[in-house]
């Protein structure tokens, strides 16, 4: 059979996978040696000797067939945290976090953050994202919540563009923060927004972009940036807003601001969200690490998720995040990257290697045990749409988003692991690209190329936004 371009086939089939993660929506399953039928943007069906019943006649035409001995194939990755601006800062050695407390470090960032340009933020989506596709991410959630008024009003927009080019499936988390300096934020003045520019930009960018359907690649998140740096109005008039348009909230919450909420509103940041009414199976909060275990059996009631971010972590210095008690107690759990600036990568692969070690390294502190190393890839896929709002991405079944990655395990690096696909990543970590990255049905990363485009020409291009930029650091 003829093999048609990858980004413009509709039809795939994987053929003879070492093993695939399945789950049918009652937990996962491991096949092994099966194909996988991929018709438009989804999974057709799963199971043995699946091209003898396609034969050479009209079934079999313009279908593209991968030999995949020795692959393993799983749900693509969904990352629910990430700031993707931040990519132009890392492995700066004057803004490193152990040699500054967390004031200090924002005093000399946030000032930073606030000179870059339109092309500087398009370029540095492509950056992440491109970096996410490689490691087995196929859907990403932004926290763009940084807008400098030089650099215009359609910073969103380039974002969508970026994931346009890519093949990225993009929630775009439409940021903002409204409490200037002099109230007790941490935000330049050049940074601030008003609620009511903020709320009109998220209603704009939904009705520009926000595609509920099944499959749909852009959807749009009420995201404010956090309590502690937005006026109360803001989380009320995005509350309203997110609920009268039916999309999803998010936030920061609980990475050290609760003494601060405490002192100004008179209760912690859980108890000050619910207050709000930002809280709900509509909303999800990122990282989360200082909540005690009454807050998080209050998350649990009210079906609030967790964004967990685990490699800022090693940079903060402060409590490993208590998975064991969220999971003890049935909170949500999603996994994010986080902004560059905090874990210099945008890599979701290797977050699931660092979330289960984080946990195992603190595990005789802990009054509930370590979940099984699967958890931890389980809060990456179904963990994340769940977050995310989306029963058509996460698991690997006919129906679902043909939304997968595939790394072939006949390497030296995977002697002694094949015999347990649902621990490998967690327990092992991989520390190369995958071999392939499916999004929607399209082939978006092969062999280390992304489908259909010049990475020397995107590295170049996005280098040069960063040297044109003065960003005021040497």
């Amino acid at each position: 059979m003829p093999i048609p371009s990858a980004r413009e086939t509709t039809r795939h089939l994987l053929r003879n996978c070492a093993a695939v993660v399945t789950d049918d929506g009652s937990g996962p399953t491991l096949l092994r040696d099966v194909d996988i039928l991929i018709e438009g943007p989804a999974i057709a069906a799963i199971g043995k000797r699946l091209l003898e019943g396609l034969g050479e006649g009209p079934q079999g035409e313009g279908l593209a067939v991968t030999p995949a001995d020795g692959w393993f194939v799983y749900p693509g990755l969904v990352n629910t945290h990430h700031h993707f601006f931040q990519c132009f800062v890392r492995n700066r050695a004057e803004l490193d976090w152990t040699k500054l407390s967390v004031l200090e470090w924002l005093d000399r960032i946030y000032p930073v953050f606030a000179r870059l340009t339109e092309e500087c933020f398009y370029h540095a989506s492509v950056t992440a994202m491109a970096e996410l596709i490689k490691h087995g991410c196929t859907t990403a959630l932004d926290h763009q919540y940084c807008f400098p008024r030089h650099a215009g009003t359609r910073l969103i927009d380039r974002q969508f563009e970026a994931a346009e080019l890519l093949g990225l499936r993009f929630h775009a988390g439409r940021g903002g923060n409204t409490l200037p300096k002099s109230e007790g934020s941490t935000i330049p003045d050049a940074m601030l927004e008003t609620t009511d520019g903020f709320i009109g930009d998220c209603a704009r960018l939904i009705d520009a972009y926000h595609d509920a359907r099944p499959f749909g690649m852009r959807r749009v998140v009420v995201a404010p940036c956090q309590p502690v740096n937005c006026y109360r109005e803001t989380f009320v008039e995005s509350v309203a807003l997110a609920r009268d348009r039916g999309v999803s909230m998010h936030t920061h919450v609980g990475e050290g601001e609760s003494a601060v909420i405490q002192a100004r509103h008179g209760m912690r940041t859980v108890d000050y969200c619910a207050e709000l009414g930002f809280a709900g199976p509509d909303a999800f909060y990122a990282h989360c690490w200082e909540l005690t275990h009454d807050e998080l059996r209050t998350l649990a009631r009210s079906g609030t998720g967790v964004a967990h971010c685990p490699e800022p972590v090693y940079l903060v210095g402060a409590e490993v995040t208590d998975i064991p008690a969220m999971a003890a107690f049935g909170v949500k759990v999603g996994l994010g990257c986080d902004g560059a600036a905090s874990n210099d990568n945008s890599n979701l692969m290797h977050c699931l290697h660092s979330a289960y070690m984080l946990q195992c390294l603190v595990a005789g502190q802990r009054a509930h045990p370590v979940p099984p190393a699967a958890d931890f890839l389980a809060y990456a896929t179904t963990g994340g749409a769940q977050l995310l709002g989306r029963t058509d991405i996460g698991r690997l079944a006919p129906g679902m988003a043909a939304d997968l990655f595939a790394i072939d395990t006949r390497r030296m690096d995977y002697v002694g692991t094949r015999h347990d696909p649902l621990g490998l990543i967690p327990r092992v970590g991989i520390g190369t690209p995958v071999d392939l990255t499916m999004i929607n049905g399209r082939v978006v990363w092969r062999k280390g190329e992304l489908v259909g485009l010049d990475e020397g020409r995107l590295f170049a291009q996005a280098e040069a936004a960063w040297a044109a930029a003065d960003l005021g650091i040497a």
